[in-house]
């Protein structure tokens, strides 16, 4: 990416094996990422311009002498940032602050929105598929690497129990993946927030029971309606923009928690005297997702959940800049990449 809106497919230098840590991986499926837009609409122009993409699976071509966990030939996903799997954080489960990872594209490392990638760190990095690599769950298996670990996350963080009410703030790959983990948690209500009829159909086949489509007070009066007035105790705040969280605030009931996973677009977390009276919980961050592959991976395999029908376009590797104008003109929800 070399500026907003300007989205290039070119040829870069083979990825290698730099440390001893490392693995080359030969990437067979991608993705793009809402949070790819942020860059697509604000990214000032740039002469050397970045690597993009955060989500990928692919076959191991090749390790560096001390990797143990995976092996040449096998099928691993990757957790959209990599990590030692040993520090103090990755032992408490909080692989985004390894104190020896890092995020994948940039102008140093490859992105996973191409041929293959250098891993750093693959045994705290990498897990193994058991599946070959044109599986029909690939889908599935794919959003493991980001949005259905996301829309987790933002769940646990908003204190999601069973029999509760829990809504939804956004309907993208990661708001309709936080409807998936709020029913598998066992939320008895769940309120989706967005007003597009193709991901309002979805969030209804993932397990919403109301929607909202309003916005602002009106969406706050009307979840309140669906509430007897109380509120949802648990809130997945899955945009980033300050409205989406005034929104989550403004609808999470006294005691209640909220869950922010979309990437803080504002400075500031809006309300706070409400927030403060309410006694209601504010918590999130980037989701350590490699630290929920292994949860939810048998429920992928087992089809007890779907996430891969997030994936409304398949593309090549040609088809990324407009794979990315389909998403942000909301053409699209998220657009697989095929290689």
């Amino acid at each position: 990416m070399y500026g907003a809106h300007d989205v290039r497919v070119e040829t870069v230098p083979d990825a290698r094996i730099v440390e001893p840590t490392d693995a080359l991986v030969r990437v067979t499926r991608a993705c793009i990422c809402g949070s790819d837009l942020w860059p697509y609409n604000s990214m000032p122009t740039s002469e050397t311009g970045n690597r993009m993409g955060h989500e990928f699976i692919g076959v191991v071509e090749s390790i560096g002498t001390d990797v143990r966990t995976v092996k040449k030939g096998d099928l691993v996903v990757a957790p959209f940032a990599w990590s030692d799997g040993t520090c103090e954080f990755c032992q408490q489960g909080l692989q985004t602050s390894c104190l020896h990872g890092g995020w994948w594209g940039g102008t140093e490392l490859d992105g996973g929105q191409g041929e293959a990638v250098r891993v750093p760190q693959a045994d705290g990095t990498l897990v193994g598929l058991p599946v070959g690599p044109d599986h029909a769950l690939m889908p599935s298996l794919l959003t493991l690497s980001d949005v259905m670990g996301t829309g987790h996350h933002a769940a646990l963080r908003a204190n999601v129990r069973p029999g509760k009410v829990a809504a939804v703030v956004g309907d993208g790959a990661v708001g309709l993946c936080g409807v998936i983990a709020a029913r598998r948690l066992g939320a008895e209500q769940i309120i989706m927030l967005g007003r597009h009829a193709d991901r309002i159909a979805l969030a209804r086949r993932f397990g919403a029971t109301d929607v909202v489509s309003e916005r602002g007070d009106a969406a706050i009066e009307r979840v309140g309606e669906l509430t007897g007035g109380l509120g949802a105790h648990s809130v997945l705040e899955c945009v980033g923009h300050g409205e989406s969280m005034r929104t989550a605030v403004g609808i999470a009931r006294a005691g209640g928690a909220v869950g922010r996973v979309g990437v803080p677009q504002e400075a500031t977390i809006p309300n706070a005297q409400p927030t403060f009276y309410g006694n209601i919980t504010i918590a999130g961050g980037p989701a350590p997702v490699r630290a929920y592959m292994h949860e939810l991976m048998p429920d992928v395999l087992e089809g007890r959940i779907e996430p891969g029908l997030v994936f409304d376009r398949i593309t090549n590797i040609d088809g990324v800049p407009d794979g990315y104008r389909a998403m942000n003109d909301r053409e699209a929800i998220k657009v697989m990449i095929e290689f």
